[in-house]
């Protein structure tokens, strides 16, 4: 009997083993992201923007009918502009692409260098958010009002 117990204990810790490789084996992979699309008015204005500001790499767009610009956002997916907005777009803070930079001081810099407006979450211009875990953020709005924010956090 006492030989039992502890026979019976490993069976069925290793059913509930089987059970939960099963269970991981059988989960599928996560959705990756692919790429985020915005529909803007002035396609030169809003590319020359991205890739002036962000220095983001302009990839090959398959329709070249003059209406995409595709730019690579690294491991993250792509940035589709897509022309045939009739004007600019009012949209709310809480929706935003965001970009880290290594010093948002920095990036600061280039705001201003090109008269480009940015402030905290509240909207306070001129004004940066500090997150409690120490990362500093700005916002601002590129040519069609899509709201941005680029920040300072390492990953």
């Amino acid at each position: 009997m006492k030989l039992i117990r502890p026979v019976a204990l490993a069976l069925l810790l290793s059913g509930m083993a089987q059970i939960t490789l099963a269970q991981t084996a059988a989960r599928p992979a996560p959705a990756v992201l692919n790429h985020i699309a915005f529909y803007v008015a002035d396609l030169k204005t809003t590319t020359d923007f991205y890739s002036d500001l962000f220095h983001l790499e302009q990839i090959a767009e398959p329709f070249h009918d003059g209406r995409h610009s595709w730019f690579s956002l690294g491991s993250s997916g792509a940035l589709h502009l897509i022309a045939g907005a009739k004007v600019k777009g009012t949209y709310l803070i809480d929706e935003h692409l965001c970009f880290s930079v290594p010093s948002v001081e920095a990036f600061i810099e280039q705001l201003k260098a090109k008269n480009i407006s940015y402030g905290n979450f509240a909207k306070a211009v001129g004004q940066v958010t500090l997150r409690p875990d120490g990362v500093r953020q700005i916002y601002f709005q590129d040519p069609d009002g899509h709201w941005l924010e680029v920040n300072d956090a390492k990953k």
